[in-house]
């Protein structure tokens, strides 16, 4: 395997530093785990890390940013920033120089000096949030590499050595997939080991729509939708999940509708029956129906979710972590959802990078659900070749075992993902 970063420096440097110098670190998390720098012996190695750079590159399509971050010891973190970083290039580089020379120990630190330096320059979500999530995931990165331990361990520990994943089928509505196509997509996803599946159900081409642009679903797409889900459910049986994503497509009748029609099939969830705007109207959904709602793939910061939780406006919370505000913020959304005995069940389209540091934050937090999957990642060998990781299968029997290596444990085949790189950008420059 291909390794990525040399601690050979580091390592050089810090024979005043043993094991029981990190036992306080590695037993805290959040502000605890800056003090625990602080107070770190000031003649050790991580006293002289220091940031050099902050490199970009894109995959194909360029809706995925992988972010290398490169310090004076030949250390490097990587992370990813998904769906809101098309265009971000300089963004991510103007990050970077005010990076220069600083500590990639003092994660949150920097993350706080990112976002409030941008308060007037669209800090609060979109793209500013999602590069930020790229580079806040690279910094633990490099400090679990640093401080030789992963980075559940910098979050505090874990809960659980695995996590449980669903699969996302892929099954585009726009190839108006039937009834039996879900079925036999239900039966694929559960012969490969999975214990849930997910669906889409949203269908800009559906004939029986009025037009492309009216939000309403009419009886004949809500009885599409019906049917579709009652295939998968009869093809599976009762003890696997199956729940279904509307992309917040649809307007707040058809919303309240499609929930209520859907019960009969005790869908894990529905997703997003309606945009993410309007938090009211979801609280009104979630009161009418007993199909468990699910949103905030497109929520961001830890800020975006208190009024989803204050008004009870969803069952489920679902912040994607490559866009949300990155790995620490996503443990102060789950832990704040948990103060609300709500579950978290983080949205992921990433690559493997992007999966396993998900998963640190999925053990190390109480309320954890279950995390996204996809079934391309099994179909198209780039997401094998793109990256570095241990074993010859991602996930085995619907779980994915969170790494032990120091930082993430998955990181960047340079190489590989140079052969599916964007054109025309810059690549890790």
């Amino acid at each position: 395997m291909k390794k990525t970063s040399s601690r050979r420096s580091f390592l050089s440097k810090s024979a005043l530093v043993g094991a029981m110098g990190f036992t306080g670190l590695t037993q805290t998390f959040g502000k605890g785990y800056t003090n625990a720098v602080d107070v770190n012996p000031k003649l050790s190695a991580p006293s002289d890390l220091k940031i050099k750079d902050v490199q970009v590159a894109y995959l194909r399509g360029g809706g995925r940013m992988f972010i290398k971050i490169t310090t004076n010891q030949d250390i490097v973190g990587y992370g990813e920033g998904v769906d809101a970083v098309g265009g971000a290039y300089h963004l991510a580089k103007r990050f970077g120089m005010m990076l220069r020379d600083q500590s990639p120990l003092n994660v949150h630190r920097i993350f706080d000096q990112i976002r409030k330096g941008g308060v007037f320059g669209g800090a609060q979500a979109g793209m500013y949030i999602a590069v930020l999530s790229g580079i806040e995931t690279a910094l633990w990165d490099l400090a679990g590499k640093a401080l030789n331990v992963p980075v559940y361990q910098l979050l505090g520990g874990k809960f659980r050595d695995k996590v449980r994943v669903y699969m996302d089928t892929a099954l585009y509505q726009n190839q108006l997939p039937k009834p039996e196509d879900f079925a036999a997509a239900a039966k694929e996803a559960v012969a490969m080991g999975m214990t849930a599946v997910k669906f889409d159900l949203d269908q800009g081409n559906d004939p029986n729509k009025y037009d492309r642009y009216n939000w309403t679903a009419g009886p004949a797409e809500i009885q599409r939708m019906y049917d579709q889900m009652a295939a998968a459910r009869q093809a599976v049986g009762p003890n696997i999940d199956i729940c279904a994503d509307m992309h917040g497509r649809y307007d707040f009748p058809t919303g309240q509708r499609a929930a209520k029609v859907l019960e009969p099939l005790n869908l894990m969830w529905l997703e997003e029956p309606i945009p993410a705007e309007n938090v009211d109207a979801y609280a009104e959904i979630t009161k009418s129906t007993s199909t468990p709602i699910c949103a905030g793939e497109n929520h961001y910061l830890a800020y975006g979710f208190r009024p989803l939780l204050e008004k009870g406006a969803v069952d489920i919370v679902m912040p994607d972590l490559q866009k949300a505000g990155g790995l620490g913020e996503g443990q102060r959304i789950a832990n704040l959802a948990n103060l609300y005995y709500v579950p978290f069940a983080p949205h992921m389209v990433a690559s493997y990078l992007g999966a396993m540091a998900a998963a640190h934050v999925c053990a190390s937090v109480p309320n954890f659900m279950i995390l996204e999957w996809q079934i391309y990642y099994h179909k198209d060998v780039m997401w094998k070749e793109i990256v570095n990781f241990d074993g010859p299968e991602f996930v085995e029997k619907g779980f994915i075992k969170v790494s032990d290596k120091p930082g993430i444990g998955v990181s960047v085949n340079e190489e590989g993902l140079k052969k599916y790189a964007a054109q025309g950008i810059p690549f890790f420059e």
